[in-house]
Formats: C-alpha cells, structure tokens, sequence
C-alpha cells in the first residue's frame, strides 16, 4: 500500500529552509494496522501530510498504491484524495460541520462528489456506534462522539487507506480504548489499510506494528508487535514496563566506527542510564543491565 525510500521533505522560506524528512523508508502492506510514533518536530506529521497528499515531497520515493506522490499532477492528486486516502485530525472541527447533524456531516463529502449514498452513511454511523445519535446536531453530542462521526466522514468515500493524527490526543482512556476498537473492527471487516501517527507509546498494545520515526528517518527504529495479538486487539502476553508489550524487535544505525543507537524506551525499561553489559554468543550481541549480571537472563534485551 505504502513504500517510500530516501522520502525527503524541505520547508523553504525567504531565509530558512528545514529539513523534516531527510532519507526516509518505510514499507506499509496493504490491510496493516499500524502507529508511527516520534516526539514533536520528529517529522512524523509532515510524513501523514506527505501521505495525505496535503504536503509535496521534496525527493525520493514515496507510492500509495498505484499512485506516485512525487510526480503526481494536481488533477490527479484530487483524484487521489477523492478515491484514495481518508483522512482523521486531532482537531475534529476540521472534519465537522457543527450546523449539520452527524448523518449530514458524513453525507457531506458524497455530495461533493456527487455520489451520496445515505444508506451508507447510516451504515458508517452504526459502525462507529452512532445509530441511535445519527439525527443529531454536532452540539449535541459529546467530544468522544464527534470524534466517531471525523472517523465516518473520512470513510465516506471508501478509502483503501486510512490516516488519522493523534486520534486519541484529545479523548479520555475509555473514549481512546472504544475508538482503537473502532479502527480494528473497521481494519478487519472492511480491510482498510490504517497508519495512525501518535506519540503515545501505550498504542503499541492496540496496533499490529509500530514504526518510530526520530530526526526525520525511521531507520533509527523499527518495533514489531508480537504476532500473538487477539482480534479485539487482545495479547496473549504479559505487558512490560513503559507500556511495551510481547517480543519486539529493533533495527538500529551502525555508525562508520561501529557505534549503535538504541531505543531510549528499550534502555529504560531495562534500567540502563549511562552503563551497560555486552555480551557475544557467536550469533548475538546481548545488552543488559550491569545489576542483572549473573541472572536468571529474562530482563535482557
């Protein structure tokens, strides 16, 4: 669904230029459910945008499906848009219409096409849980509720791919919980891809696969959940600490002098600050924390 390679994105102004994506990879098959997560400024909104087609890539590579995003014209990227990609803010009020009931919101992009499908938008409703709130005005209804109506409007249209930024950033934990339920009702039924761009690591628990993105590349990081995942996203594994759950596996830089750059969550949840135990096997290099020398070896990375 998804490849981009050495993805690079500048922002230039009369007397600044920034580089937010600087020789990005990544690879989304088509039907995943995933997060990409990074801190603030990590380039991790400009890559939605980018995807999104909201945001022009600057180099590189970057196709979604058929479509390639660098050399796209702007009557095909309407297209794109249209047919393509739906889009979720952390701003709901981008995506809502307050004067309109939650059936018309979701109706509204059909009819901007041209294509209004009610008994779709009431379908679209019940999925998120809305059937019996349909007819009722935006003021009516509560902020974890118009958040399930921005998740109907951009299904309106029939995506094959689903972005949505910070989805969660603005809800309580149960509103959170009932919306990831929501997106992987939604990614299992209807088998729409899902890229979900959050900086809340619990969501590592609740997507297939998540990809961290630091300085603008994602080759610093790459967590991947443990198969085990239950389809109402479930695990049969015991979390551990900082919110990581289940086997995970990272891929990390390896300098021209041989240095590596570990997950700082990693290292935390091992309790490593500024001193670790390596060790070689023959086949692996095994990093631990040096107060666990001499264990039982569970708490190794």
């Amino acid at each position: 669904m998804i490849h981009c390679e050495g993805l690079v994105k500048i922002y230039k102004t009369d007397d600044l230029e920034v580089v937010a994506l600087q020789g990005l990879n990544l690879t989304v098959e088509d039907g995943e459910l995933m997060a990409i997560i990074g801190n603030s400024g990590s380039g991790k909104s400009t890559l939605l945008n980018t995807l999104g087609g909201l945001d022009r890539p600057s180099a590189g590579q970057v196709k979604v499906g058929p479509w390639d995003l660098l050399k796209i014209t702007e009557e095909e990227l309407v297209q794109y848009k249209r047919e393509t990609v739906g889009f979720i803010w952390q701003n709901n009020a981008r995506n809502l219409l307050p004067y309109l009931t939650a059936l018309e919101n979701v109706e509204m992009p059909m009819m901007l096409s041209g294509k209004v499908d009610r008994e779709y938008a009431k379908q679209l409703l019940e999925w998120v849980g809305l059937k019996e709130r349909m007819y009722n005005k935006l003021h009516q209804l509560s902020g974890g509720e118009q958040q399930r109506v921005a998740i109907a409007i951009s299904l309106s249209n029939r995506p094959k791919l689903l972005l949505a930024d910070e989805p969660t950033g603005s809800v309580d934990t149960a509103t959170s919980d009932m919306i990831m339920g929501i997106f992987r009702k939604l990614n299992r039924e209807i088998g729409v891809t899902i890229v979900i761009v959050t900086h809340d690591m619990t969501l590592a628990s609740k997507v297939d696969r998540v990809v961290a993105i630091r300085d603008g590349l994602t080759s610093t990081e790459f967590i991947k959940r443990n198969p085990n995942i239950g389809l109402d996203g479930s695990d049969s594994v015991q979390p551990t600490a900082k919110g990581l759950t289940g086997v995970h596996e990272a891929y990390v830089v390896v300098d021209r002098v041989g240095r590596l750059q570990v997950p700082k969550e990693f290292l935390t949840a091992l309790g490593i600050k500024d001193k670790a135990t390596m060790e070689f096997d023959g086949e692996r290099i095994i990093i631990s924390s040096p107060k666990l020398l001499g264990g039982n070896g569970n708490d190794k990375s």
